[in-house]
């Protein structure tokens, strides 16, 4: 029994959580930023925004310190634009990253929490209704583990009774749903993660996205 454990611990295979890969290219770029003198928005910067949120099927682009940030301006921004009052409520899946519901507090508003599909474990869109109040501003559906939500549901749902809709994508990059369309593409605003253990590595930071001029204009100023 002990020899078969032991060649058991041999022949046993380590699966990492992640890995890092900086090609040559990405070493002169860096590179050619240090060159620069200017760490702050430029070129690059530039280019990213406007690169992703076009393969993300929208015309602008924010880049964020994280994708929590991301999540936070984006939701400021619509309490701003359409007068939320503090205690007004946005609905969120009962299972995510802690962040999806603490932005919602830090904009001292009330997150409701939506049961979700046992399959997906994305927001279910058949159990949204039932916790639509009078007090119901916005829903912030979250794309988890790569898969994109049921968005023709959602946004169904959402236009019926005027709410807003922000795709928290942190965790789900260049995917597409059934009919086509990429995550991000259906709200009024998406944000992602380039988190260290995500698709995109930028140390940290994040994104939002939007097709709305007004949203990507109050973002970049928050």
């Amino acid at each position: 029994m002990h020899q078969l454990f032991q060649n058991t611990l041999e022949d046993s295979v380590t699966i990492s959580l992640g890995c890092l890969n900086i090609s040559e290219q990405g070493k002169k770029y860096v590179n050619e930023c240090l060159a620069s003198n200017r760490l702050s928005r430029g070129k690059f910067t530039t280019k990213f925004e406007q690169d992703f949120a076009e393969l993300h099927g929208c015309k602008h682009g924010i880049f964020c310190n994280s994708g929590t940030s991301a999540l936070q301006i984006a939701l400021a921004a619509l309490k701003e634009r359409h007068a939320y009052a503090d205690g007004d409520e946005v609905l969120v899946p009962a299972i995510t990253f802690i962040a999806t519901s603490n932005v919602v507090l830090q904009n001292n508003l009330k997150p409701v929490f939506v049961d979700v599909d046992p399959v997906t474990f994305n927001m279910d869109p058949w159990e949204i209704a039932k916790h639509i109040t009078n007090r119901t501003r916005a829903i912030i559906p979250v794309h988890l583990f790569g898969l994109p939500s049921d968005m023709q549901l959602i946004m169904r749902v959402a236009r019926k009774h005027r709410l807003q809709v922000i795709e928290d994508s942190c965790e789900t990059m260049f995917a597409r749903d059934a009919l086509g369309n990429p995550a991000g593409s259906y709200g009024d605003m998406a944000c992602f993660s380039t988190y260290v253990a995500h698709l995109i590595v930028g140390g940290v930071r994040g994104l939002v996205i939007t097709n709305n001029p007004v949203y990507d204009e109050m973002c970049r100023s928050l």
